[in-house]
């Protein structure tokens, strides 16, 4: 099954010249989330490594529960909804939200940043929550009126989100018996599963699309078993199993990290490393399968969880964020689906982030705090050097004159 309708419609531009000069910032749903993700995921994190050293001498958040939250919450949520409000287009040829409603959709995000910091728990429970169903409406607008049916099930996992969202803020509150650190992991989850599907669709259309000979294919069978065992993961979070059937849980971990591995190798990602632009995806993925593969040895008690979280965090959902802002970007302003200098270092960067943070502390434990100050900085400049090259590129009209 080598084909099926992708996920985004990304083109090489008719020509170089166009419009220039008019403020397109609100014209689809990527350009604010994209430059707001990038600009928040620079700061946060290096006030965070900042904190964490303690040289910060005011506390920027909470904890580590907060800091968690607000890359789960906060950085990579947004890039979910710039990315499904622009696919969302493609999919129903109907308009997602823009113009007054993104801005007003992107301040409640923005809202929700500034909220956690102050002590005003229930607004910054009801924002926060707010931000993904009002996000969830945004999109099943033009996806019911198109009856765009094979879709829907993304309105459904933003509806997810928030509700992990209301479940770590209820845990924190004390008002629900359950930790606040299940809400986190049932969201994790979540955007686990929305990049094996979205991953699914995307990296092998764009390998074959972007390598000359590239032959990337993928099988039902394989898809149905690969997204059914990462949605049993979720399961098994919410209702988790006795400490005795921990090698159960190691079993089931393995097995979804065999599967990924296994529909990873039939994407070809050794074809691409002529390719940045698509191997930084490849890439991405592969922390998929480290991250479960580590969450089995977790289970075990073969390794620290934390070394799995950040194989999740940091590796896969930065990962395949950065590479994926870079490409939908470029294309959705009409730029060729070519990464240059600025794109490579950024990826770069993440990955090592990504390295330091997780193999370092299991390496060499008395490393770890230079190992988080270190991932951090790579991090922040990756991110950072994002929003710095894409200001312009997010902010004026497309390069073809075509809308958004």
């Amino acid at each position: 099954m080598p084909t099926e309708v992708p996920l985004l419609r990304i083109e090489e531009p008719p020509h170089a010249g166009g419009p220039g000069g008019t403020f397109a910032l609100w014209q689809l749903g990527f350009r604010p989330f994209y430059l707001l993700a990038s600009t928040f995921a620079a700061l946060s994190i290096a006030l965070w490594a900042l904190q964490f050293a303690g040289w910060l001498p005011h506390a920027y958040l909470q904890g580590p529960l907060w800091h968690a939250h607000e890359m789960l919450f906060g950085f990579a949520l947004a890039v979910i909804v710039g990315f499904l409000f622009t696919a969302g287009r493609n999919w129903t040829n109907r308009p997602t939200p823009t113009g007054a409603a993104l801005a007003a959709l992107a301040a409640l995000w923005l809202a929700g940043r500034v909220l956690v910091l102050t002590p005003l728990p229930l607004a910054a429970a009801l924002v926060g929550v707010a931000f993904p169903l009002a996000a969830a409406v945004g999109l099943a607008i033009p996806f019911i009126a198109a009856r765009n049916r094979r879709n829907y099930f993304f309105i459904a996992l933003l509806v997810a989100l928030a509700a992990a969202e209301a479940l770590f803020h209820l845990a924190q509150a004390g008002r629900v018996a359950w930790p606040g650190a299940l809400g986190i992991q049932a969201g994790l989850d979540v955007v686990l599963f929305i990049m094996a599907v979205m991953g699914g669709r995307v990296i092998p259309m764009f390998t074959n699309n972007g390598v000359a000979g590239a032959a990337a294919t993928r099988k039902v069978g394989l898809e149905r078993a690969v997204l059914g065992t990462t949605l049993a993961v979720l399961v098994l979070d919410l209702w988790p199993l006795p400490a005795a059937a921990d090698m159960g849980a190691a079993v089931l971990l393995g097995a979804c990290a065999a599967l990924h591995l296994v529909r990873w190798l039939l994407w070809q990602p050794w074809t691409t490393w002529r390719t940045p632009i698509v191997w930084v995806l490849h890439v991405a993925y592969f922390w998929i399968v480290l991250h479960l593969a580590l969450r089995g040895a977790a289970a075990l008690g073969w390794v620290p969880p934390s070394a799995a979280t950040h194989a999740l965090t940091v590796g896969a959902i930065g990962g395949l964020i950065i590479g994926m802002m870079t490409r939908t970007a470029r294309g959705h302003t009409g730029r060729p689906l070519r990464a240059g200098r600025p794109e490579v270092a950024s990826y770069a960067l993440v990955a090592l982030a990504a390295l330091v943070r997780v193999f370092v502390p299991l390496l060499a434990p008395g490393l770890t705090m230079a190992s988080v100050i270190l991932s951090a900085a790579a991090w922040s400049l990756a991110f950072g050097l994002y929003a710095i090259t894409y200001w312009p590129v997010l902010t004026r009209p497309r390069l073809d004159g075509r809308p958004g």
